[in-house]
């Protein structure tokens, strides 16, 4: 397999980056979003998705698809 360049010059980067910060992930992130500041772009944060909301929900959409009525218990 052909290692591809522009892959390894943000591997490169990655590395360089972290090593700057000692690998300290909380400096790297504090870092990270000071950029995001200065850059003046808008960056839109999405919320998080609850994996076991998401699965009550599809099951909800299921029954009532099916014909069977849902009632909330909890």
């Amino acid at each position: 397999m052909q290692s591809d360049t522009i892959i390894q010059e943000i591997h490169k980067i990655r590395q360089e980056h972290a090593k700057k910060f000692n690998y300290n992930l909380f400096e790297i992130f504090n870092d990270l979003k000071e950029q995001e500041k200065k850059s003046g772009r808008q960056f839109v944060s999405l919320p998080i998705k609850r994996k076991k909301k998401l699965l009550k929900d599809n099951l909800k959409n299921k029954l009532i698809k099916n014909g069977i009525s849902y009632e909330k218990t909890d």
